[in-house]
């Protein structure tokens, strides 16, 4: 029976389930698993106990049953094969006390053995739900929107920012070129390639020192520091030592391959920073692209703002990627969304991106609190870089006079070049 006990604290997960028994009773396997239960009755699980620390079932909305299971399970193989596979969606609600301040012991709560339990054929966490009090435990961004503004200088537009490419192989001599041709440019931002971390050839401390001059030479004559997220993970040690170096060289900003550095590391390092973290989702596929396994993204980047990311990668539309369009903008549009008093995090969008998607973007958004990186689409440009970065700028321009872009493009070379070689790529 679900533990009707209101007065604790508790957060809340929101589950899509299909399962091999009745939807009721694989939430509250679930409920049990994830709390003070077992497959069986245990004579240490008293009244008291389940009261203070068992998960709650707090909702179950049945769905169509289907005929065949999404994921296949020994253990339902084992048992008398099941005619109906039961879905829909559940929420569940745990006691604050349980977890606490612990990313590792949220996240083994809320999407640990669960997704082992032998009566389950399908589950996605969808969303979860903290008390503010609860979330403001975490360290959350220490930036944000805000903050990012602040330090690149760029308020009232999308930051329009690039890719280091070729993304790997450029020795740190080359890459400096690059970026100083971005910089001449009037570039807002500029990353590392998620597989560029601290190669032999260009090592993070030979690629930070080639770059950095380069980086306060435009910075006085531009009046603002371009902001630069040089990749810094690596194992604790080295991701602190890499941080503390990019801030006694003027630097702005760092990145994390967060999938595989992970909520500890990321957490760690947040707490240590005095720079805004760009959060690269690099792996992210493996956990969402099945629609019946892993995390919904509105779930995915709350854990990433407790965690303290101040930039998230959300895909792009019409992008090279898998990813619908809509999951993109939702995507986005979670990112600003409110959650339990934690800041939001700024949308970085993606892949396969160029002038063409300024309108899209703003017409879903309403908002202009975003990055918009290009990399084909800036450094590919058929007139050059300072033209790829005009288009960019141009391409919001008339997204945000409500032009469309062959109008605008008329009186802006830069786009109208841009709309002419990309519609043909």
């Amino acid at each position: 029976m679900s533990n009707n006990n209101r007065s604790r604290a508790e957060f809340t997960a929101r589950y899509f389930v299909e399962s091999s028994v009745p939807l009721a009773r694989a939430a509250e396997v679930i409920a049990g698993e994830q709390s003070s239960g077992t497959f069986l009755a245990l004579p240490g699980e008293t009244d008291d106990l389940k009261e203070r620390a068992r998960a709650r079932v707090a909702r179950v909305d049945s769905l169509p049953p289907v005929l065949e299971p999404s994921l296949k399970s020994a253990f339902v193989e084992r048992k008398e094969p099941a005619r109906l596979f039961y879905r829909g969606e559940i929420e569940i609600a745990f006691p604050v006390d349980n977890v606490g301040a612990n990313l590792p012991a949220l996240l083994s709560t809320i999407a640990g053995n669960l997704f082992e339990l032998g009566e389950v054929t399908g589950l996605r966490l969808l969303d979860i739900d903290l008390p503010a009090d609860h979330a403001a435990r975490f360290p959350g961004p220490a930036f944000g929107i805000e903050g990012t503004r602040e330090k690149t200088g760029v308020l009232g537009r999308p930051l329009i920012g690039t890719i280091v490419k070729p993304s790997i192989g450029l020795l740190p001599g080359q890459t400096a070129q690059i970026v100083d041709d971005l910089c001449a440019a009037g570039i807002d931002f500029i990353k590392d390639d998620e597989l560029l971390a601290d190669p032999a050839y260009a090592s993070f401390d030979a690629r930070l020192e080639a770059v950095m001059p380069v980086l306060h030479r435009h910075a006085d004559r531009m009046g603002r520091m371009p902001m630069y997220a040089i990749n810094i993970s690596g194992t604790i040690d080295e991701m602190l030592r890499r941080h503390d170096k990019v801030l006694a060289a003027g630097g702005t900003c760092v990145m994390m391959c967060v999938n595989w550095v992970g909520f500890a590391g990321v957490e760690h390092v947040r707490r240590h920073a005095q720079l805004p973290i760009h959060g690269h989702r690099n792996g992210w596929g493996a956990l969402t692209r099945f629609p019946q396994l892993g995390f919904s993204f509105a779930a995915y980047q709350k854990l990433w703002r407790l965690a303290g990311v101040d930039h998230l990668h959300v895909n792009g539309v019409r992008s090279k990627f898998w990813e619908p369009d809509a999951s993109v903008i939702d995507s986005a549009r979670s990112c600003l969304a409110p959650f339990a008093g934690v800041q939001p995090v700024m949308p970085v969008f993606s892949s396969g991106q160029w002038a063409s998607q300024a309108p899209d973007l703003f017409k879903a958004l309403r908002s202009v609190d975003l990055m918009h990186l290009a990399g084909g689409g800036i450094i590919g440009h058929p007139q050059g870089i300072a033209a790829g970065v005009a288009s960019m700028r141009e391409g919001w321009e008339a997204a945000a006079e409500g032009v469309d872009l062959e109008t605008y493009a008329r009186s802006h070379p830069a786009l109208r070049a841009a709309l002419a070689h990309f519609k043909a790529v």
